[in-house]
């Protein structure tokens, strides 16, 4: 019997970076949202990287092990991208790290993306991106999409790690004055206020 997972969490204001936050420990325990090939479609249709058909008729035509394969292949792309974010977060990115990136221009090289003239519901004609979904691999394509707009649309300066003693989520602070602590202050923000609590009350007692 499978094993029924949270909901997916989107807490890195980019989704390159929630990408990397699909494996997590948001409370005690681990959790791996890219664990077998339904998993994956299933965290694609959640982080809407992908229309429902094209997921769909993937899940009804895939071969055996075949999504299980694209699966374990997003995980290893996941976990070269963290080393890359998690060496170069704090800090602006030099030109020189474009050799590094070198796995994910390979990847992007393979799309097959393409623009599309469309109606907007009476406000004119505008461009869609499309893309050709010919075979499972391919959706690694938007995950390669969202990493790349992470590296060269949004100040890695401001990527940080959560300061949660257990946690392992990345995010961008895009706050006002770049002071975000927490990957969510619902969750690390506030274990952290009441163990500050609990240390005080122990001090005062």
């Amino acid at each position: 019997m499978d094993q029924q997972l949270p909901p997916p969490m989107f807490l890195a204001d980019a989704l390159g970076l929630d990408f990397l936050n699909s494996v997590a420990t948001p409370v005690d325990t681990p959790v791996e949202w890219l664990g077998s090939g339904r998993d994956f479609l299933a965290w694609l249709s959640a982080a809407k990287l992908a229309p429902a058909s094209v997921l769909e008729e993937f899940a009804r035509s895939a071969g055996p092990g075949e999504l299980d394969a694209i699966a374990a292949q997003a995980r290893g792309l996941r976990e070269w991208f963290r080393d890359f974010v998690v060496r170069h977060k704090g800090q602006p990115l030099p030109d020189s790290v474009v050799a590094e990136l070198e796995p994910l221009n390979r990847l992007l090289a393979r799309d097959e993306a393409f623009v599309q003239m469309v109606a907007s519901d009476g406000n004119g004609v505008v461009r869609k991106q499309e893309r050709r979904w010919r075979t499972p691999e391919s959706l690694l394509l938007p995950l390669a999409e969202a990493m790349a707009n992470v590296v060269c649309d949004d100040n890695f300066t401001y990527v940080k790690a959560c300061e949660g003693p257990a946690c392992t989520m990345l995010f961008l602070d895009r706050t006002k004055g770049h002071a975000r602590r927490w990957c969510s202050m619902a969750v690390c923000g506030n274990r952290a206020k009441q163990a500050a609590h609990r240390s005080r009350k122990n001090e005062g007692g």
